[in-house]
């Protein structure tokens, strides 16, 4: 057996913590803190591939934010966000300063507000690893067969510490007693950054802070159809228009290569500056898929996510392209059980409600009573099983009424219960687009012309509701309704 040769470690320059009292300057030194860790694993990983032995083991670290407060007075206690709850030391590891530079400054500048307390900026001791040090650089070629194994002299994925432990709620502390400050750690923000750019085929960075949802490609025609008419318009706001492959488009006659294959969830993203536009997420059919792009997204922080889609009608007096806006969840799709129960309750969030309700009302023209012609406001239940309508009816159905469902779907619940449980407010305005219980299948040529009158708008209504929220301040639409006794700091 051919012995292990123990290769001596070379760590990246250190740096003494800073203390800064503005939140530009401190996530200035972020992001130089990461340059030169993630410059020197690029180096060396240069080095390695061209000497064939490296001569070392190398390893970075990544930056770290930590505030120290010894009081428990608290700032206005309306807020949601942006305090800590009593005396500690608060701290959190950092990744791409520069993503998330408009959201580190935002919260930085509320605790700095709040706590009357500098922050403090240095390397934690968490390290850097390879892969995700390299994300986004096309300086370094990660392709081709290495003569060492890379494990042996860079650091790799830790998935022992990429956990969901601190928004679960487990009580969590850092390995040196510290309280988690923000709701993600560094390697588990940068874990979904890789996976977003798998699944979704567009780079993190074009994620606009308003995500809709959606089972159906039809959607995806019409939020093109939206956005071409938007960059024709120069008062609109919007800059860009973003499709799998990460081809932009600026104006309205631009042209989109397709794909010779799509990813798993096609993305589409009608950019606006500050990242105040809007990402159409096609997740597909079923709650694994609506999971994994919620696990994902949500280390990007949005200020909201809305489902829109399709759905089977529960009710006779449901038409096909009735709309249904939920207001509660039946979850029956089983792939979130383990992190947040059954018996959790998953609110309707009355600032959701209100946009999506009003959206509708502007695009049928139809206010009042006269609304609830074409929608209806119940429980929306979410399934695991495409065609349940093939077993006995019986015990499905039974439980359905006893819920007062009106319709069901695969999908909603689980974007809904996972904005809950990552705090991104949520909601659902569905389309019934069959009634199973009542002959009514998803089969071709069953569509009328009301339900094709009424698709056509459906996406659009979804976009009107998301620029009513983008409208709406920061700490309105983040309320105290997501947050749970312990908190992070951080949104």
């Amino acid at each position: 057996m051919k012995p292990t040769r123990s290769l001596p470690v070379e760590t990246a320059p250190g740096a003494e913590p800073k203390s800064f009292t503005n939140a530009r300057d401190a996530v200035a030194h972020l992001q130089a803190l990461y340059d030169q860790a993630t410059d020197f694993l690029a180096a060396r990983f240069r080095d390695a591939v061209a000497e064939g032995l490296p001569r070392a083991r190398f390893r970075a670290y990544y930056p770290e934010l930590r505030l120290t407060t010894s009081t428990y007075d608290q700032p206005d206690n309306r807020l949601a966000f942006g305090y800590v709850p009593e005396p500690g030391t608060y701290a959190t590891t950092v990744t791409r300063p520069d993503l998330f530079r408009h959201y580190l400054e935002q919260q930085i500048e509320l605790l700095l507000k709040n706590h009357n307390q500098p922050v403090h900026v240095g390397y934690s001791d968490t390290p850097i690893p390879l892969h995700f040090a390299m994300a986004g650089r096309d300086d370094v070629a990660m392709a081709g067969e290495l003569a060492f194994s890379l494990r042996d002299v860079f650091d790799v994925p830790d998935l022992s510490i990429t956990n969901d432990d601190i928004v679960n709620g487990e009580g969590v502390r850092n390995a040196d007693g510290s309280v988690p400050l923000a709701p993600f750690t560094a390697q588990r923000v940068d874990y979904s950054l890789a996976r977003l750019a798998h699944y979704t085929a567009t780079d993190p960075e074009h994620f606009q802070n308003h995500v809709l949802f959606t089972n159906y490609q039809f959607y995806v025609d019409e939020f093109e159809a939206y956005a071409r008419q938007q960059l024709a318009d120069p008062e609109s706001g919007y800059t860009g228009f973003v499709s799998p492959g990460n081809h932009e488009i600026t104006d309205a006659e631009g042209v989109i290569p397709p794909l010779t294959r799509l990813p798993q969830m096609p993305t589409y993203h009608l950019k606006r500056p500050g990242g105040q536009g809007v990402t159409l997420v096609n997740i597909g059919v079923g709650p694994s898929n609506a999971k994994t792009a919620t696990d994902h997204i949500a280390v990007l922080r949005p200020h909201a996510w809305l489902m829109v889609g399709h759905c089977a009608g529960l009710r006779n007096s449901q038409s096909l392209g009735d709309f249904v806006l939920a207001h509660a969840y039946l979850r029956e799709d089983k792939v979130l059980d383990e992190d947040l129960p059954v018996w959790v309750p998953i609110p309707a969030l009355a600032e959701i409600q209100i946009a999506l309700q009003e959206a509708v009302a502007e695009l049928t023209q139809l206010t009042g009573y006269e609304l609830k012609k074409i929608m209806r406001t119940g429980t929306v239940a979410t399934v695991d099983n495409r065609n349940w309508e093939l077993r006995d009816q019986s015990g499905p159905v039974q439980r359905l009424s006893q819920s007062r469902a009106i319709a069901l779907d695969m999908e909603s619940a689980t974007i809904a219960a996972n904005g809950f449980r990552f705090r991104v407010p949520y909601g659902t305005l569905l389309c019934v687009s069959d009634k199973p219980l009542h002959g009514e299948l998803k089969l071709p040529g069953m569509a009328s012309a009301f339900y094709k009158t009424q698709v056509a708008r459906h996406l659009l209504i979804g976009v009107r509701a998301m620029e009513r929220l983008r409208d709406m301040p920061l700490d309105r639409i983040h309320s105290r309704k997501l947050r749970s006794f312990d908190e992070t700091a951080f949104l």
